[in-house]
């Protein structure tokens, strides 16, 4: 089953750059564990091209290195990113994941809590190169009363201010996955917004989807890519479902009648109601068990739920101004990085106006 982008994808531009120690003292610690982090995945990568002639290399390591090799190529060629020198080394952390994320909510909200770092801007997380470390801070919030959230992070881009490797922590994803991945992380490079965390997940993920469809349409591989337009399928419904509870609490919070406890009884009952939606919902997809489980098996709370947002709130607009290019990626491009000019608001209601009236109602 497919695993949603929101548990994939981390910006983390500000790793490994020491500049970022300019920031303040009281930062200091957080910027030094992500220099940490970034320099061991730097100091220990290994380059494709010897892994692939080495006789000792794994060969399902081996096979999945050259494939990454083809879809640089293909990225290059048919998406008209750059791949540069990002994936052309090997990292094996011998961990299930390269960092940890923290999302931050207050409990009546779903107004995410916001940092600000130098380089991307304003964002909606903070991300941590050790599980513990994410923890500690999560708990920090935890003791105001806030909701929390530390979800898992396999893959992450620096913003072409590194080069990127590939890790273990998805290097043997399905392929349909892992070149989603891959042009996802390359489109970051390609084109970032500082602070406008929507905007750039939006664009990055309408890129990877049109990427792995032009991929398997090249290479006639049917079957995988049916595979992969059902585990889309699923995470559409799965997006609708947390949209539209996101659109129930909102309501709730929103109402100045009710009073605070009166709207936390509201929203436990919401989240129940959503957890009952699901469990039907996979019955209509005839699984016993999906990639989703884990997500609903955690206490549900305004923050886990922006996660899912953020990777999806424009991801229709993107596809439809792709569309209203014809498909071209460069004039697709060009038209992203003219939006990407405008000021929030107006870039919103500029990308919002390639929807026709049902998506922008929906959305």
């Amino acid at each position: 089953m497919k695993k949603g982008a929101w548990g994939r994808s981390l910006l983390l531009a500000c790793a490994g750059l020491l500049l970022l120690l300019a920031a303040g003292c009281q930062t200091a610690g957080y910027y030094g564990q992500a220099i940490a982090g970034q320099y061991e995945i730097l100091a220990h990568q290994a380059p494709v091209g010897q892994l692939i002639k080495d006789p000792g290399t794994d060969p399902k390591l081996k096979a999945r290195l050259e494939l990454v090799l083809q879809l640089r190529q293909f990225a290059a060629r048919e998406l008209k990113l750059r791949p540069d020198g990002s994936y052309v080394g090997y990292v094996d952390l011998h961990r299930p994941c390269v960092a940890w994320i923290v999302n931050v909510a207050p409990p009546l909200s779903l107004q995410p809590k916001t940092w600000w770092f130098p380089i991307v801007g304003r964002v909606s997380y903070r991300g941590y190169f050790h599980l513990a470390a994410a923890r500690r801070y999560a708990a920090h919030w935890e003791k105001k009363g806030w909701d929390t959230y530390v979800a898992d992070v396999p893959a992450y881009s620096t913003l072409g201010w590194l080069h990127d490797p590939l890790l273990n922590t998805f290097i043997f994803e399905p392929e349909a996955d892992l070149a989603d991945t891959i042009f996802h992380e390359l489109t970051h490079q390609l084109l970032f917004v500082p602070g406008d965390t929507d905007f750039n997940e939006g664009l990055a993920m309408t890129v990877a989807a049109e990427g792995v469809r032009r991929w398997f349409e090249a290479s006639g591989n049917t079957q995988a890519y049916q595979r992969y337009q059902e585990g889309l399928q699923h995470e559409n419904d799965f997006v609708r479902l947390v949209m539209a509870t996101r659109q129930e609490l909102q309501k709730v919070y929103h109402d100045a009648q009710l009073p605070g406890a009166a709207k936390l009884r509201r929203k436990a009952e919401i989240i129940e109601e959503t957890r009952r939606r699901y469990a039907a919902l996979k019955s209509s997809w005839g699984v016993s068990q999906c990639g989703y489980d884990e997500w609903f098996a955690q206490p549900i709370n305004n923050a886990q739920l922006n996660t899912v947002a953020a990777y999806y709130d424009l991801a229709p607009a993107f596809q439809a101004l792709l569309r209203a290019q014809g498909g071209d990626m460069e004039k697709f491009f060009q038209a992203a990085r003219d939006l990407a000019k405008l000021p929030l608001a107006k870039r919103r209601q500029a990308l919002r106006a390639h929807l026709n009236p049902m998506e922008t109602e929906s959305h």
